[in-house]
């Protein structure tokens, strides 16, 4: 109750935030009469005052008035545009790094050229951050001429563009691209051999747009650079012919809610009686056990038309949030083919991870981040916790007077459907624009279906239609017209009215079930009203809609029993709207607890990303670092090895004779080329210091001898190719201890803490090895054919069949990790592969 009061004397906290940004709006607003007055040719040498301003020391704050005048004045003059007063307090949102909401139709594309210009003054290029290749492109020539007008130069990255190209645009003042295209960039650039190879820069600032689509509905799916590995395709087809013999409940259960399934005993007899073999769960039978889950999800957990459909003897994930086709994404761990396999198609090859990111990890390396969605205030503290990124909600420029309705509770899809047609073609005669929005495109074509029988034209906009996208939004405000649309498809393209769209009652939505989550409910409400225009929204729900079957059926049936409420029934009531309202927030919950539980771990990964990436530009910065760089790796290896044998002040001889044995292996040479023993007693300090300082000075005769620039070459080379191989073998282990890191909860161990614990361990093995692997093979390095030309034409070839089958990289929305074993030579102080957890020198390596 206090608080309440509080807030209505003080105003509330976006309240507060707006007030402080109104002396910036009056200040830009003085200087418009100012800036009217310049020529068109004045406008390129004011932006070179502005870069001069900066570089002799004024803040960008200092300068944002100025821009923003001179952004609003631009645009004016190029594309006919002025920016609004709420424009300006979104665009100083948006420079200050924040999360600028603003509601469907008050040109977010607009706002954003306000910070962008601005921050393009430091010279170190700026990003506009979108969801797909098409908005990029658009944006990008829209935009673009405000821009050229004001002298900056704009780049829009495009997936088909070679690295020449990319570098080109990446050099841009402003570049508009897409998520994914940015951060595979980022990992196909640490995968490079030579720093001139590099295409991007610096990540410095960036506008998301649709943000919440992209750092919260996509973040639980990594970027992910990967390779082939072998073809195990008849596997997936016995197991399915298996699987689709069984029968729920009978061979496995299913939990809707958590989206699991599990082979249950007499499941487990079917397939050991199928494939011969007398328990599917030793140690030897794991890819079999692995292929039979993957079939099970597959057939139990994922319909056609709804998480993917079939097109030209193709199987084509379906983006759960905006029913778009997602183009050459697969499934991971062998679920797309196991879905293959369920669906009679051609079985494409697996693939194993070379290099990955989320793109929560991404888009926190960016030094400053701003983003524009329509609806963020439902996932504030996400955004927040995650990204350090607070919401502000910017007022409309007109007020919104669309009529959100109560929601219409049916007990049966049937009677919801029935009900559905007969408002739909009522609003058709009388001309009103409908708008359906479905969750699925198995419902979207029940729908199509329904209405064509009933004589009601329409257009279909699903992920079968995805070419079609822009043409049905553009026209879904035509007077009469009817529009069944899959989640959010055609999101970034306004819906909008003519006068007569108007007069009959603005644009109607129609929901034909809740989404899971509140945003997306309310990002369809958010197609209609815009700049004040008229509208309606309502929801058509019925008992049957899964998010109700399965969050809140028993509770809403009983209530709907008590009332006596029959089949062809409608009502309309708050509580019930309440009750599935708690119902979303509980699934939000969820999957926010699911995001931060991934990124909690990711976050262990990122770390040691890090570092190895540091380690590769290092190597790539020339001979001084590269020359560092193994002397480093001489130290900590002296250091690594010494501390295996004995950790006491005082070396035994036994033990410094043990140490001489692996240093001499290691490098090639006797034992007292590295050390004299005598009686005298060894400190450990001191011997470690000797025999560094030996071995740095045996590495620099070494060196020497042989032509300094082809050497390094070699060094280079020989560095970044064991980084690499250790790193990718590195992640596979971590996959490895993520899948059975869970089943440490049963010991009353916090799963987390155990795997930051071994996945620490597991890295300081991988760095001990990669460091002693290099310095094995320097010592004994023949450099008479080294042919850097030709390595390097092989990496490139590499690097572009990567960047040409990167679309097709797998999108990882399985929890369930495919263990693809190999076999690598290990280095005496690697973990051993038999799994004892020991080092493979004190296993099987004696």
């Amino acid at each position: 109750m206090i608080a309440q009061i509080l807030a209505k004397i003080l105003g509330s906290a976006n309240d507060r935030v707006l007030k402080s940004m109104q002396p910036i709006v009056a200040q830009i607003n003085s200087l418009e009469l100012e800036i009217k007055s310049l020529s068109d040719d004045q406008f390129p040498l004011k932006t070179i005052d502005l870069k001069k301003q900066y570089e002799q020391g004024k803040s960008l704050d200092e300068l944002l008035p100025e821009a923003f005048a001179l952004v609003r004045e631009a645009a004016l003059r190029t594309i006919g545009q002025r920016h609004y007063d709420v424009q300006l307090i979104g665009g100083i949102a948006l420079h200050q790094g924040k999360i600028a909401e603003m509601k469907t139709g008050e040109g977010k594309t607009l706002t954003a050229t306000l910070p962008l210009y601005l921050n393009a003054l430091t010279g170190k290029g700026v990003h506009l951050v979108t969801v797909n290749d098409y908005l990029a492109k658009r944006d990008a020539e829209w935009m673009g001429k405000v821009f050229n007008f004001l002298g900056l130069t704009v780049g829009c990255l495009q997936n088909f563009m070679d690295d020449q190209e990319r570098r080109n645009v990446y050099s841009c003042d402003i570049l508009y691209a897409t998520n994914n295209e940015l951060g595979f960039d980022y990992l196909r650039d640490n995968m490079k051999f030579r720093l001139e190879d590099y295409v991007q820069r610096d990540l410095f600032y960036a506008i998301v747009d649709e943000v919440d689509s992209i750092l919260i509905d996509e973040a639980r799916t990594p970027l992910i650079i990967s390779g082939t590995v072998e073809d195990s395709s008849k596997m997936y087809v016995d197991v399915n012919r298996v699987v689709s013999r069984m029968q729920k409940d009978l061979h496995f259960e299913v939990n809707e809610k958590d989206r699991l399934v599990m082979i249950n005993d007499k499941g487990i007899d079917l397939v050991e009686q199928a494939f011969n073999i007398h328990n599917l769960y030793a140690v030897e039978h794991l890819m079999l056990l692995h292929h039979v889950n993957q079939a099970l999800r597959a057939h139990a957990l994922f319909s056609r038309d709804v998480e993917y459909v079939v097109q030209d003897g193709l199987l084509y994930i379906v983006d759960e949030f905006t029913g778009r086709i997602l183009a050459g994404r697969r499934y991971s761990d062998g679920l797309h083919q196991a879905l293959e396999a369920k669906e009679g198609l051609k079985i494409e090859q697996e693939s194993q991870t070379l290099a990955s990111i989320t793109l929560q990890n991404f888009f926190r390396m960016y030094k400053k981040l701003g983003g524009m969605t329509g609806t963020a205030v439902t996932e504030a503290e996400e955004f927040f916790n995650i990204y350090n990124l607070s919401v502000v909600s910017i007022p409309t420029n007109k007020p919104m007077i669309r009529q959100d309705k109560s929601d219409l509770i049916f007990l049966t899809n049937n009677a919801k459907y029935k009900a559905i047609v007969e408002d739909v073609t009522e609003r058709h005669k009388k001309g009103q624009p409908v708008l359906i929005g479905t969750i699925a495109v198995e419902t979207s074509e029940k729908l199509s279906y329904i209405l064509k029988t009933h004589g009601v034209p329409h257009d279909v906009l699903n992920a079968k239609q995805h070419q079609r996208e822009a043409e049905i939004v553009e026209s879904a405000g035509l007077p009469g017209k009817v529009t069944i649309a899959t989640n959010m498809a055609g999101r970034g393209t306004d819906i909008k009215l003519n006068p007569e769209s108007i007069k009959a009652g603005g644009l109607y939505i129609l929901g034909t079930e809740r989404h899971e989550s509140r945003r997306i409910d309310n990002q369809l409400r958010g197609r209609s009203g815009r700049q004040g225009d008229p509208g309606e929204s309502r929801f058509y729900i019925s008992l049957e809609d899964d998010l109700i079957r399965i969050f809140s059926g028993d509770s809403l049936k009983k209530k709907m029993e008590w009332i006596g409420m029959k089949e062809d029934e409608v009502i309309e009531s708050r509580s019930v709207s309440r009750i599935i309202e708690k119902s979303q927030e509980k699934v939000e919950k969820h999957y926010y607890e699911m995001r931060k539980h991934l990124i909690e771990y990711d976050d262990v990964l990122n770390q040691q990303r890090i570092v190895v990436y540091q380690y590769r530009l290092e190597a790539l910065e020339g001979s001084e670092n590269i020359s560092s760089l193994i002397k480093d790796f001489i130290q900590d290896t002296i250091a690594d090895l010494i501390s295996s044998h004995t950790n006491n002040r005082i070396i035994s001889l036994v033990q410094a004779q043990k140490i001489l044995t692996d240093i001499a292996k290691l490098i090639d040479c006797s034992e007292n080329e590295v050390y004299s023993l005598s009686d005298q007693p060894i400190y450990q300090e001191q011997f470690n210091e000797r025999i560094t300082i030996t071995l740095a000075q045996r590495y620099e005769l070494y060196r020497s001898n042989i032509n300094k620039s082809t050497f390094t070459h070699a060094e280079k080379w020989l560095v970044l190719e064991t980084i690499d191989q250790a790193w990718k073998q590195h992640m596979l282990n971590l996959d490895h201890l993520k899948e059975g890191i869970g089943l440490r909860g049963w010991g009353q161990k916090n799963p987390l803490i155990e795997y930051k614990k071994e996945a620490f361990v597991m890295f300081k093995e991988m760095m001990n090895g990669i460091k002693q692997s290099v310095l094995f093979h320097i010592f004994r390095m023949k450099i008479d054919h080294f042919d850097e030309h030709a390595l390097e034409q092989k990496r490139s070839r590499e690097l572009e069949e990567i960047r040409l089958s990167a679309s097709s990289s797998e999108s990882n929305q399985t929890n369930n990790k495919q263990i693809r074993h190999t076999e690598p030579t290990l280095g005496r102080n690697e973990l051993c592969s038999c799994g004892s957890g020991k080092k493979f020198k004190k296993c099987h390596g004696k």
